[in-house]
């Protein structure tokens, strides 16, 4: 019998593809079941039947493999629980190198994996063709083995979980074409659809490549544009079995995996080719585009080096498959800052089956809790703007992120397309003095400045990179005389009203309501007590506030914010982000130069540390904020942006004399890394607390009124010392590069993961700050008692753990 077409619900689902599936099956079984799901065609129609249905556990951010871990363990579940096959076979992947440093790659992953809980062996070419007998192994360094992994069928995956959220009264209705999104004082209210209006509280956007038009729909954003993704199947070839694991060949841009005793092959070329720039036809279902032979080439090449029997091998089908993709390779998640209650599950970029499971059960923990759960920023809607949705631009990234899938992935590596994106006023400047760019929230950012004879060109490499010396020159006038950096990029927004002060001291962890020209780092909190942003609170009027946050936090931030303040309180947030340009001048001559363009008094007594002044500066008035980011004396010069270029001339002439240097990203961070300065989404997620962090100085637990994850930090301090914490180590070895994601042992045991690192030029060795992991708490006794090492790339190296920073710059720093 039918089912009668709804006016109402609690959630409504647009899309009918796995991810839309896995959310109102997650949805179910945390107990909402006033759910409908609508899909334009039929289950799986759009981009889940044509997936390949691989799933590979391992990604670089811990709870992103998390996820996947999770969806390798319902797949597996799921038959027993709805009666339905899904296809999965555990069988394992092997992935192999062609070159030595793609083979480093491999060690990285490994040391990454442990670090992660995942099983994974380190192989010998032999061996991998022993696991993979059909393959070619004389061009080969070596592979690794993943027994955890395994491939799905996609649409009998998505059909299981549609009967699972059918067994729950869930409703699913296919053939219905969603029109339109109704909303009232920003607030989603329901859907318009060709079959009548649903009233809802929740609208979920699972739409997959029309994800982006239906946003348009009520104003949200969500970038990510389609592109053709090949591969072909063939008839039976000798030697290739039901249980041959899945096989990736990175260097030939290719996988492989056994499909009725033959071979799906497909890949990731390194240029895509974009479709659907006027929009994708809304009855574009279960179909394909035309074969693309000469597209294919590169990657055919690369398979019949790999796999000899391929020349004589039958192409049963060529399948041509649109998907989506985003600007940065990870998919979309969350809650739409444009709109409440409106959610997003979109833009999987060929991961959509590996990530469905865990990410459709993330989504409903958000949408049911009214917050992540976890640690999402990787994939978190919030690390985008509106800017980002130019359909010119996503179409000019897109040819790039698909092939980021088996791009080599070097330290630093930059995306090169649809850039130069936002410029600071002083980017031409900079690029005449020999600024390498790189790109952060759009932004042109300068990383480090050529030298005479130099090239402005990052040369990728595991060791050290081309950069190294001219990052040296940087820490020195640092450290020595003076830098100037262009921190244009940083995020500021404007809180101001009546009941401004009262606000923000709910929402940060440390005091706010402070005297005027007053600054504060603090943390914003959420109620389990993590770090949802770090950011500095200049106290310029009683109703008025000036926060400075991070280049990529804008939108997130702002968001956060204003989720927070009640809605009678007299506030408004306003991102002044494009007002202003910061021009941050460290160093111990910082004061000398400064002073000889203000009036103002600098001296210690008058300006003393965290503290802000509107100044002059040259021709300019200026918010000058005494706050370093390096451990040295410096101020951030907060300049309104018609009168950058004339402040940072004014300061290039007042500080020639005294070795006043433009210095770059690259040094600002191990500047911050030699002092152990913790950043947000590295150091400070949403998983860990201020006493974790080694930050509980920046935390007002007693201030009247309380704060939101007050309770939380209360109840983690009384449990002593903490069982994970943030610590600092220098390798003993002057000559390794860290760069990040290497794994701590402590005793030979694995006990942690490096979050951030780089070359402290000052202390003449890599510097890193890792979170450390143990049962019975992470104490001054634990850090002085183990032996600690680091692992790279297989390697491991010796490295000294500090209670305090290890830059000391009363001992260490050489006088100007």
């Amino acid at each position: 019998m039918a089912q009668d077409f709804p006016t109402q619900a609690q959630v409504v689902i647009v899309g009918g593809g796995i991810i839309g599936c896995s959310v109102a099956y997650h949805l179910s079984k945390l107990g909402w079941r006033d759910v409908v799901l609508l899909e334009q065609g039929q289950l799986s129609g759009g981009t889940t039947w044509h997936a390949a249905g691989l799933v590979g556990q391992l990604r670089s951010h811990a709870n992103m493999t998390s996820l996947i871990k999770y969806s390798t363990q319902l797949y597996s579940e799921l038959e027993a629980e709805t009666g339905l096959a899904t296809g999965w076979k555990n069988c394992g992947s092997v992935s192999v190198a062609r070159t030595a440093d793609r083979m480093t790659v491999l060690k990285r992953t490994a040391a990454s994996a442990r670090a992660q809980g995942v099983d994974i062996e380190v192989i010998s070419p032999k061996e991998a063709q022993d696991l993979w007998p059909v393959m070619a192994i004389e061009d080969l360094a070596g592979a690794v083995w993943l027994p955890g992994d395994g491939k799905a069928n996609p649409t009998d995956l998505t059909q299981s979980l549609a009967k699972g959220v059918r067994n729950r009264g869930v409703r699913i209705f296919e053939r219905v074409r969603v029109t339109g999104i109704t909303s009232k004082n920003g607030t989603v209210t329901g859907v318009e659809t060709d079959r009548g209006t649903i009233a809802a509280e929740i609208v979920v956007n699972c739409a997959g490549q029309w994800a982006r038009k239906v946003g348009q729909m009520c104003g949200v954003s969500v970038p990510l544009h389609s592109a053709e993704h090949m591969y072909i199947v063939t008839g039976k070839i000798e030697g290739v079995h039901p249980d041959l694991p899945v096989m990736r060949d990175p260097d030939g841009y290719i996988y492989f995996k056994e499909e009725v005793g033959g071979l799906v092959m497909g890949g990731f070329e390194p240029e895509a080719k974009p479709w659907g720039m006027a929009g994708i036809p809304d009855d574009f279902e279960f179909a394909l585009l035309p074969d693309d032979w000469d597209q294919f080439e590169i990657l055919m090449q690369s398979a019949l080096e790999r796999v000899p029997q391929l020349a004589t091998s039958e192409v049963k089908k060529f399948y041509n498959g649109p998907e989506s993709f985003t600007p940065d390779n990870n998919f979309i998640l969350g809650e739409a800052p444009e709109l409440k209650n409106f959610y997003v599950g979109a833009g999987f970029n060929s991961m959509g089956i590996a990530s469905a499971g865990g990410a459709g059960r993330a989504l409903a923990e958000w949408i049911v809790n009214g917050a992540p759960t976890m640690d999402l920023w990787p994939v978190d809607i919030r690390r985008f703007a509106g800017f980002n949705n130019n359909p010119r631009w996503l179409h000019d990234r897109v040819k790039e992120t698909l092939g980021l899938h088996y791009a080599m992935p070097w330290p630093n590596r930059e995306l090169d397309t649809a850039r130069p994106f936002r410029r600071s006023p002083l980017y031409d400047r900079l690029a005449a003095k020999g600024a390498c760019f790189g790109s952060k929230m759009g932004w042109e950012r300068a990383n480090w400045f050529a030298g005479e004879g130099e090239t402005p060109v990052t040369d990728y490499a595991f060791g050290r990179q081309n950069w190294h010396e001219a990052v040296k020159r940087e820490m020195a006038a640092t450290r020595e005389a003076a830098g100037l950096f262009d921190q244009t990029s940083f995020a500021k927004l404007l809180v101001q009203g009546r009941d401004a002060a009262a606000a923000l001291n709910r929402i940060c962890a440390a005091e706010i309501d402070v005297a005027i020209g007053r600054s504060i780092y603090t943390g914003l909190l959420n109620a389990r007590g993590g770090y949802e942003s770090d950011l500095t609170v200049l106290r310029l009027a009683a109703d008025r506030f000036l926060l400075i946050t991070g280049s990529a936090q804008a939108v997130h931030d702002a968001d956060w914010i204003r989720k927070n303040i009640p809605t009678d309180a007299h506030v408004t947030l306003t991102d002044v982000t494009s007002a202003y340009a910061v021009l941050a001048l460290m160093g111990p001559r910082s004061r000398d130069i400064l002073g000889r363009l203000t009036s103002a008094n600098l001296s210690n007594e008058a300006f003393p540390f965290a503290t802000v002044h509107e100044i002059d500066i040259g021709y300019a008035t200026a918010y000058a904020n005494r706050m370093t980011y390096v451990g040295e004396l410096g101020w951030e010069l907060i300049v309104p942006t018609e009168f950058a270029v004339g402040v940072y001339e004014a300061l290039q002439e007042a500080g020639r004399d005294v070795g006043l240097m433009d210095c770059g990203y690259y040094a600002l961070e191990a500047l911050r890394l030699e002092k152990g300065f913790r950043a947000w989404s590295r150091e400070l997620t949403p998983d860990i607390n201020p006493y974790e962090a080694g930050l509980a100085f920046a935390v007002s637990l007693d201030k009247p009124g309380g704060f939101i994850g007050r309770k939380a930090l209360i109840e983690a301090k009384a449990k002593g010392a903490p069982t994970r914490r943030i610590v600092q180590f220098t390798v003993d070895d002057p000559s390794p590069m860290l760069w990040g994601g290497e794994l701590v042992l402590r005793d030979g045991k694995p006990v942690g993961e490096v979050r951030s690192a780089a070359y402290g030029h000052t202390l003449g060795r890599a510097v890193a700050l890792a979170l450390v992991e143990h049962p019975s708490g992470v104490d001054k006794d634990f850090l002085t008692s183990g032996r600690f090492e680091v692992e790279l790339a297989g390697e491991r190296f010796a490295v000294t753990a500090w209670l305090s920073p290890a830059y000391d710059p009363k001992s260490l720093r050489v006088k100007a």
